[in-house]
């Protein structure tokens, strides 16, 4: 990977670097993405988004299960 110093004078022509951002040359052609490192610290700690009862519930239910293994099979084939 190539390293490119940000000095203070390109620092200050940037945006937040919060978000990603795109390069473009002169003619709006993208020529490079830059994706802004994240750092685990800045957020909360991560709580599943399903409740222990829905956990509960899914578990004795009759649905149909996939394993992994099912479930990259298939989306090889979409």
């Amino acid at each position: 990977m190539t390293r490119v110093v940000v000095n203070a004078k390109l620092r200050s022509q940037l945006p937040d670097l919060s978000q990603p951002i795109e390069f473009c040359d002169e003619s709006g052609h993208v020529i490079a993405r830059a994706f802004p490192v994240l750092h685990p610290a800045e957020y909360g700690p991560l709580d599943p988004q399903i409740s222990d009862e829905e956990l509960r519930r899914r578990e004795q239910s009759n649905e149909k299960r996939y394993t992994t293994a099912e479930m990259l099979d298939y989306l090889r084939k979409l």
